[in-house]
């Protein structure tokens, strides 16, 4: 019974890429950030080889990067155009987009406001772009006062709706979120309808866990390919969200890293053949966007921790991937994400050890090293590393 833990550390980059000057990401380097703070701390993922990957390896000193490491690893370029999560997983899952999503830097256009109005019953406060934490800070008094619907976006393609679970219930915002995915589509089709709901009083707001992405539907990833298969795909975290539910078989929302972690590991204990495909969003969402930095290297450090109770769950036929989906580099002046490569750890009992394949074109090499490991023929993008990382 084959299985392939596919783990996505949302944000933690390996490094600007070559074109990260025409996304204002040159310098950009998500690991040697975080590895600035005095709670970095990876032995874990330092034996797996995390430190040796190319591009990372250079920032550390030569003493504390592995002269022996216990898994494949390689650093992965994005082939898309983009820097987004919904870009960077759909590519992960073997699809590449040759156009970004759209952006809104100077917010949205009055026709889509008003017909999200029309169809809402409701006024729209803000249409810029925002940080998560400050807009409710600046807008939530009169979104409590009026009930009118905070819209906010940022430098990715998110309509980004804000509301007081006491003012819009839940099940009411994730309702206008669907109203905005409908209207949001051809060239308006951002990435993703982003329901942010806080509660609390003024001036004390706090968001809260009940977040939920719409994203468009993808094209045919490889997720869809293992379930027309006859494989099971499971979903921790947002990942049902970002590829629209399709090619799911069975989802899980998490609440948070260590959530997620755990949710991981009860799936570990079940008898399936397919992907457990994980998100751990909060590198990102909690830290990478607030420049956190400490905070950014303490999540990676506790995720390090955990990291041999997911390797004591592995089968003899199982595989476990790391990687990313973009950067988010905590110590540039910006707080967006970052254009740059990503990490690849893969690590088995069938998996060569001391095995650095370099750079990989596309994160979907990813996509096609799981079909060829559970023999579907490969219909997307992306060049299988399955026979390089192999045990003869």
């Amino acid at each position: 019974m084959k299985r392939v833990f596919l783990i996505v550390l949302d944000s933690v980059g390996a490094g600007e890429l070559p074109d990260a000057k025409d996304y204002n990401d040159e310098g950009s380097h998500t690991i040697y950030a975080i590895s600035t703070s005095k709670y970095f701390n990876v032995p874990n993922l330092k034996k797996l080889g995390f430190l040796n990957i190319d591009g990372v390896r250079e920032k550390f000193d030569a003493s504390y990067v592995a002269d022996s490491f216990e898994g494949s690893i390689a650093r992965m370029a994005e082939k898309s155009k983009g820097k987004d999560t919904t870009t960077g997983h759909w590519e992960i899952a073997g699809v590449i987009s040759s156009k970004p999503f759209p952006t809104y830097p100077n917010g949205f256009p009055d026709q889509i406001i008003k017909e999200f109005e029309k169809r809402t019953g409701r006024k729209v406060i803000c249409n810029l772009p925002y940080s998560g934490t400050e807009v409710i800070k600046d807008y939530g008094k009169e979104h409590v006062e009026t009930g009118a619907l905070i819209v906010y976006t940022s430098a990715d393609s998110v309509f980004q709706i804000a509301a007081h679970e006491e003012v819009v219930p839940i099940q009411e915002l994730y309702r206008y979120c669907e109203i905005a995915r409908e209207i949001l589509q051809g060239e308006h089709g951002v990435g993703r309808v982003i329901a942010r709901p806080f509660v609390g009083e003024y001036p004390n707001f706090t968001r809260t866990s009940n977040r939920h992405d719409y994203s468009l539907a993808p094209p045919k990833t490889m997720l869809d390919q293992l379930v027309e298969a006859g494989y099971e795909v499971l979903g921790v975290g947002k990942i049902y969200d970002i590829f629209a539910g399709k090619g799911i078989t069975d989802t899980v929302r998490t609440q948070d890293n260590a959530d997620g972690i755990e949710k991981l590991i009860e799936r570990m204990d079940r008898d399936f053949e397919g992907v457990c495909f994980v998100n751990l969003v909060d590198f990102d969402m909690i830290y990478g966007h607030r420049n956190d930095v400490d905070g950014y290297a303490k999540a990676l450090s506790y995720f390090d921790s955990q990291l041999p109770r997911i390797i004591e769950k592995l089968r003899d036929e199982d595989i476990l991937i790391i990687t990313a989906d973009h950067g988010c580099d905590p110590i540039t002046p910006s707080t967006d994400h970052s254009r740059e490569y990503v990490p690849m750890v893969a690590y088995g009992k069938k998996i060569k050890k001391n095995n650095n394949l370099g750079t990989r074109e596309t994160y979907s090499d990813v996509a096609a090293t799981i079909l060829e490991y559970f023999n579907v023929d490969k219909e997307v993008a992306g060049t299988s590393f399955l026979s390089e990382i192999l045990e003869n």
